[in-house]
């Protein structure tokens, strides 16, 4: 099966501030990025699946995609009582051990980057068992580097070294074996 997933477009929001799966507004460059992603998109797919944060429908919507799933699994990572608030106003006592550790520490009522990556890791292998041709999945880079991680069995504590943009795009062959999975193309 040949899988697309995209980052969503462009978000309006400081790079100071701390965001994961709370709504964000988009940026004014939104229609500009669709447009761009309409014509990178020119294919049929048979299925398509959506994190269920607003960034990415509102997407999906404009791509026009038809009866698109959301699946709670897509979601960013959640960091908790973080969301919203500039790094540098997160106490020192909760970011640090986080920050030594953000493979499997938890923030404060959110989650940890392995309980992130068994999320996506369970909606890769569910649906490794379809029999469909080709998907797209409108989703976050913190997904897109659990695939990544996923696929080629990189350590979690080095996923940040790859770089995933907005707009950014990962296709791979999901086997029928996780033998069988391979990188395509990031573009």
């Amino acid at each position: 099966m040949e899988v697309h997933v995209i980052r969503h477009t462009t978000v309006d929001v400081a790079k100071d501030v701390c965001y994961g799966q709370i709504d964000v507004p988009l940026a004014a460059t939104f229609e500009a990025e669709v447009q761009a992603y309409k014509e990178s998109l020119k294919q049929n797919f048979e299925a398509v699946y959506s994190s269920p944060a607003e960034r990415c429908v509102k997407l999906s919507e404009a791509l026009l995609l038809e009866n698109f799933i959301t699946d709670p699994r897509l979601y960013e990572l959640n960091f908790g009582n973080w969301e919203g608030k500039k790094w540098s106003e997160i106490d020192q006592l909760e970011l640090n051990p986080w920050m030594n550790d953000f493979v499997n520490t938890r923030t404060l009522n959110g989650e940890s980057l392995a309980e992130m990556f068994e999320r996506v890791k369970s909606f890769l292998e569910e649906l490794r068992l379809k029999e469909i041709d080709k998907v797209l999945i409108v989703a976050h880079s913190g997904v897109i580097r659990c695939i990544w991680a996923y696929l080629l069995t990189i350590p979690l504590k080095s996923i940040f070294k790859l770089p995933v943009g907005f707009g950014e795009t990962l296709i791979f062959n999901l086997g029928q074996e996780a033998d069988y999975d391979r990188v395509i193309q990031m573009k």
